[in-house]
Parts: structure tokens; sequence; C-alpha cells
């Protein structure tokens, strides 16, 4: 019977546009939890799509700040001994839009040796799927839409018995939404609006979508939302003072519950904002634009609740490494 791995250890990162993940984790056969136990998890808000839908490139400050975590993630992994074969380093929208994306992807090679794969919205849609699904109530797989915002773009599928039934990437992130409109602290009502307008006309292609690939626009009956606005909102909404991921795994918020949050960070200052424990340094001023994201999606659709999750892109990388390695010895 042949053995997973030399150490057992699997890795993946996830390169965003605004924040950087990493995860080393070995495969955990127990039906009743989570597919992996983890050995080391950081993450890093690098914001690699600073400046990115005025200049077409990524900006040599945002390009600095992650070769940074780069070498750190680079220790990390080899202090854990994990190898190329046994890492899935997957960028998303920041990467493929820039002119220079492939170009950073070959000088992160020659100075870390991690080799990233730049992936389109397809893909990332569904490592999101699979990796939200690891940890999502059983019930609601069955029958649900799960987004995934990001600092470039966020992605919308729909799902039933975990399988995917159809998917798209809208180029509707928070950094890019951030910089185009916000322009006030607090956010006036204007920009606020202008930033939602944006986001139905998205939801517009998202609907026209869904009629093409499978000839309805009907939205499955739970709402799923996963990435780091919905998981500081459902943080703030438990009150937490440190973050635990398994308390956000499948906590829900009421539409009721969300317009009371949603008031309550629209009044304050960026100052005031980032002093919410809940909100790492980096996030307080894209709160605002995930909020326009989601409301947008309670209002398009008319859900009553949403269901977070801490799971997605990152690992649904991992399990694509670590099944893809463990078939290869087979």
């Amino acid at each position: 019977m042949s053995t997973i791995t030399p150490n057992k250890a699997f890795a993946a990162i996830d390169i965003g546009s605004n924040t950087f993940r990493l995860l080393i984790a070995e495969p955990r056969d127990d039906s009743t939890r989570v597919p992996w136990r983890t050995m080391a998890y950081t993450h890093r808000i690098i914001r690699l799509g600073e400046g990115l839908h005025q200049s077409g490139k990524l900006c040599d400050a945002a390009m600095q700040r992650a070769l940074h975590a780069f070498h750190a993630f680079a220790n990390i992994l080899q202090q854990h001994g994990v190898k190329n074969s046994q890492l899935f380093a997957v960028a998303t929208a920041a990467m493929r839009e820039a002119e220079n994306g492939t170009a950073f992807c070959q000088l992160v090679a020659r100075e870390t040796g991690i080799h990233i794969q730049i992936i389109d919205g397809q893909q990332e849609a569904h490592h999101s799927l699979v990796g939200s699904c690891a940890v999502l109530n059983k019930t609601i797989c069955q029958d649900f839409l799960l987004f995934d915002i990001g600092g470039g773009s966020t992605e919308f599928i729909r799902a039933r018995n975990q399988q995917n039934q159809d998917a798209i990437s809208q180029k509707l992130g928070v950094v890019r939404l951030v910089e185009r409109f916000l322009h006030s602290d607090p956010p006036t009502q204007h920009d606020y609006a202008a930033i939602k307008l944006l986001c139905h006309k998205h939801l517009d292609d998202v609907e026209e979508y869904w009629q093409k690939s499978n000839g309805t626009s009907q939205p499955p009956k739970y709402l799923v939302g996963t990435a780091g606005t919905v998981t500081t909102l459902a943080a703030i909404d438990l009150s937490l003072s440190s973050y635990d991921a398994d308390i956000i795994n499948n906590h829900g918020i009421s539409r009721k519950r969300f317009f009371i949050l949603r008031d309550q960070l629209l009044a304050m200052t960026l100052k005031e904002r980032q002093a919410i424990a809940a909100i790492e340094s980096g996030r307080a001023d894209l709160m605002i634009a995930g909020l326009a994201i989601i409301e947008s999606i309670f209002e398009r659709w008319e859900y009553t609740c949403m269901t977070t999750v801490d799971a997605g892109l990152l690992e649904g990388a991992w399990l694509n490494i670590s099944a893809l390695s463990n078939s290869n010895r087979n």
C-alpha cells in the first residue's frame, strides 16, 4: 500500500488581488471532520491589485510587498519540508489581468522557488466550490449559490449536491471598487449608491449567463458567502475578539441582521472601523465595497439569510494537490 508522501504534507497558496494565504496540511481520513489537519496557516494583506484598473499593470510597491510575502512563505514551506511537487500556488484576478503578471510570476519563481499558476475565473470558481463544500452543512450543499468576493473579482457559482451547475467570474472586486468610488470618510450615500449601481449591472450579466448556460436565471435555494469580507462580517456579528474559523463556518446572518451591521459600519469613519477587533489591519476600507456587493445580492434575489464559510479557493487548491499527488502514486 503506497504512502501519501514522505512527510504527508501538502501546501496551497491563494494569491488574491488583496490577500495572500498559505495552508500546509496533512490529509485526514476522518469523514466526520474536514479532510485536512492544519500544520501551518498564515495570510497577509498585500493589495497586489493596487492601481491595476488604472494602469493595467502591477505597481512596483505592490510587487515588493508581494515578494516579501513570498520569501516568508518559502521559508515556512522549507521548514515543513514541502517540495514543489507538494505545492499548488494559484493566482487570480490581479495576476491574470496585469500586463506584467506572467513576468512577475517568473520573478517570484527565480527568487523564491515558488511556481505560480495563473488560473482563470472558471478554475477559481471550481476550487472555491470544492473548498467550501468541505466544511458546509450538507443540507445547504443540496442547492446553493456560492459567491466569493475577492480584491479584483467576485465569483458566482450555482451548485447542486456539491456539483457545479454553472459559474461566472465578474470584475467586481473590493480593491477595484474602493479605488474607483470611495472618496469620503465616512462614505457618503452617493458613493455607496454608485457602488451598488455597478454591482447590479454585474448581476444583470450573471443572470444573463445563467439563462444561457442552464436555461433558467432562477437562483438556488440557499445563499453562501466566502472570503474576507463575508468572514469578517460574521466575526463582527459574533463579536469575536480572536478569529475562529470553526465558529465562522455555517454561521447564518439574516437579511435583517445584515442591514443592522451595514448601517453601523457605514456610519463609522475609517479609523472607527479599524478599531473593531474583528477587522484586521488593511481591510477596514474594503468592508464598505464588500457590503455593497452583499446588499445587492440580497436585493436582487430576495434571500432572507446568508450562510458564511471560511473555506474556499485556498482549501480547494489544497484538496486538488493532495488528491493529484495521491493519484499519481497509485
